[in-house]
């Protein structure tokens, strides 16, 4: 399945698939799942890649489906991971960076599972390079012998000296930066240009002070193909809460399926519940891209090696200290 094929009608049937697993344990009285109910930790970054989570959120689906769960902001994916690891999370939200989970999966072999992708590429636009409005670069070459800030974590940092390379930039001095952070030290002059994830670009727009340089980066630079998708960020749950309570995992999974089929099929609708969960609110809640989303039972071989390809990277670089497979860390019903 290529990225630009969702929403299509094969795959609302496999998300109706992923949704009727849990539909004969909603079958119980509400009290009854209330009483019997894990609270499910989840931890998210707030970025506009989380919008299924956060709608699932705020529409109640998870309360209809008689789940507690407690959403966890985290300054980066970094921090997402590491609480999995500590036990202080039960898994991620989409926008989460799918490298930093594999580190967590290469300290704790079995950490997680992930049950859906929030692929971004050329059309579905989440990550970017940046310039201030005025800036007279014009192309990513043109970064030669700048300062490049970059979004915090080792995915973003790996990801942005790559990309910068192999744009031909050379001599760049790239820094750690909070993308909450990114307009205003283009505004400031502290660095030439950002490597930023969405609604950074959106913001910048919006108030005039910024451009978007280049989007889709990652699909063109690391993956060979503006259109390929990259599987950047994940949902995820802990292999222990799987293990520990599986019909709470299935409601939990049917539940996130269906704030993806509203992000789907209703994205002006789907698109205010980013409004608490990150810094988009008000006019920019209409204009920020939004990414698509892959279900578990929606990966087809391509997508399971385009992934792959974005892993093997980081294994190349020397961050991965061995080999991790995707295929092997996706969920099975």
């Amino acid at each position: 399945m290529s990225i630009s094929d969702l929403p299509s009608s094969a795959s609302r049937r496999q998300l109706l698939q992923a949704g009727a697993a849990g539909l004969a344990v909603l079958a119980a009285p509400a009290i009854v799942r209330a009483q019997a109910a894990p609270k499910i930790r989840v931890g998210f970054w707030p970025v506009a890649a989380g919008l299924p989570f956060f709608a699932a959120v705020e529409r109640g689906f998870f309360k209809d489906a008689g789940l507690d769960v407690e959403p966890q902001k985290f300054a980066g994916a970094q921090q997402v991971m590491e609480a999995m690891l500590a036990g202080r999370c039960d898994g991620s939200a989409n926008g989460t960076g799918s490298a930093n989970l594999a580190i967590g999966e290469i300290a704790q072999p079995g950490l997680f599972k992930i049950f859906c992708t929030n692929p971004s590429n050329a059309k579905f636009v989440l990550d970017e390079f940046i310039v201030a409005k005025d800036s007279p670069i014009k192309a990513m070459a043109e970064l030669s012998g700048k300062k490049v800030a970059s979004g915090p974590g080792i995915q973003n940092v790996t990801l942005c000296k790559t990309m910068l390379e192999r744009a031909g930039a050379k001599g760049v001095s790239v820094s750690e930066l909070p993308i909450g952070q990114h307009v205003a030290a283009l505004v400031a002059g502290q660095v030439d240009a950002c490597y930023t994830l969405e609604p950074t670009g959106t913001v910048g727009r919006m108030n005039g002070t910024t451009r978007v340089l280049e989007a889709g980066v990652v699909a063109r630079y690391i993956l060979g193909d503006p259109m390929a998708p990259w599987h950047g960020g994940a949902a995820s749950l802990t292999t222990e809460f799987l293990k520990k309570n599986p019909d709470a995992a299935k409601k939990y999974i049917a539940a996130y399926a269906r704030g993806v089929e509203l992000v789907r099929s209703q994205p002006d609708e789907a698109r205010q519940y980013m409004k608490g969960y990150t810094a988009i609110e008000g006019k920019l809640t209409a204009e920020v891209p939004l990414a698509s989303y892959m279900l578990y039972n929606e990966f087809k071989p391509s997508d399971v090696a385009y992934f792959q390809k974005f892993y093997d990277l980081f294994t190349e670089k020397g961050i991965f200290e061995k080999k991790v497979l995707v295929d092997g860390l996706l969920y099975k019903a």
